[in-house]
């Protein structure tokens, strides 16, 4: 089949609806157990890679998890044994116009910028290949954890670009400038141990447990005060990008709001009472 003209695939790209009933999505599968929402990635004979089909849909799995109370957080994956996210989908990029490319670019970084500041937590689960746009799709996750087969990097200096779902931005931030630089540079991937050892991901796991133990994980975190997680997120996610003072007066703004729920009382009497807390996010 030829490719779609320019103009025609950019207007799908920008109109697709962004609310599929019962979450019957082309690219994702979506499973809630719980308040646990797991969120994966579902094109294994492309080993997962980011069209803009899938980039909708994953604004739209996780702007309706955002809005959904029921959701506590979400496990982010990759279908198959061999893939996270490989990358974007390069046939599609490569028919792009230069500001067809920036809208895309634009609209990766949205999306991830969406999930960075969902203000609930989001783990990515990385089984496999995590390159370049699967790279960055797993930084602006809350924090990673890894399967021992796991492959992460950003190539993208050896097809002639650059990140630009966000790379160049947020793995700096992550594990320093220097290492960052040298992945980007040289546009090499590194394994699971090493991305433990620079604090890229948090954990790693055989692969027949990853996402049962990264599920232990955030279900410990999903017991915690619900409003103190999500402005724990805040706090930290946003400190960065201020002057120290500015983000210690967030950190107090937030600490006196949550001086006002029921959360802090409950957990404050749960403490002093010797039992589990009972939170409702109020």
């Amino acid at each position: 089949m030829p490719a779609l003209p320019q103009s025609r695939r950019n207007r799908e790209f920008e109109e697709r609806a962004l609310d599929p009933v019962d979450n019957k999505y082309e690219n994702l599968l979506i499973n809630q157990d719980g308040g646990v929402l797991t969120v994966t990635v579902n094109r294994p004979q492309t080993l997962n890679s980011l069209n803009g089909v899938t980039l909708c849909e994953l604004e739209s799995a996780f702007t309706n998890a955002g809005n959904d109370a029921s959701v506590g957080g979400v496990i982010l994956t990759g279908a198959g044994e061999k893939a996270f996210v490989a990358g974007a989908d390069i046939r599609e990029l490569k028919e792009n116009t230069p500001l067809g490319s920036k809208a895309i670019a634009r609209r990766g970084q949205l999306l991830f910028t969406l999930i960075e500041r969902l203000g609930k937590p989001v783990i990515a689960a990385i089984n496999g290949f995590a390159l370049g746009g699967g790279l960055e799709l797993a930084a602006a996750c809350t924090f990673r954890t890894a399967s021992k087969n796991a492959l992460l990097g950003l190539p993208e200096v050896k097809l002639g670009v650059i990140p630009g779902y966000g790379g160049t931005q947020r793995l700096p931030r992550l594990i320093g400038l220097g290492r960052a630089m040298e992945m980007i540079l040289s546009g090499e991937s590194i394994n699971a141990d090493e991305a433990w050892r620079i604090g890229l991901v948090n954990h790693v796991y055989e692969p027949a447990t990853l996402i049962p133990e990264t599920r232990k994980i955030l279900d410990k975190i999903l017991q915690r005060g619900p409003l103190a997680v999500r402005f724990a997120i805040e706090a930290a996610f946003r400190g960065p990008d201020l002057p120290l003072d500015d983000g210690l007066n967030l950190e107090s703004n937030l600490f006196g709001l949550l001086t006002t729920t029921a959360d802090m009382q409950e957990g404050m009497a749960a403490f002093l009472e010797k039992r589990s807390a009972r939170f409702t996010g109020k």
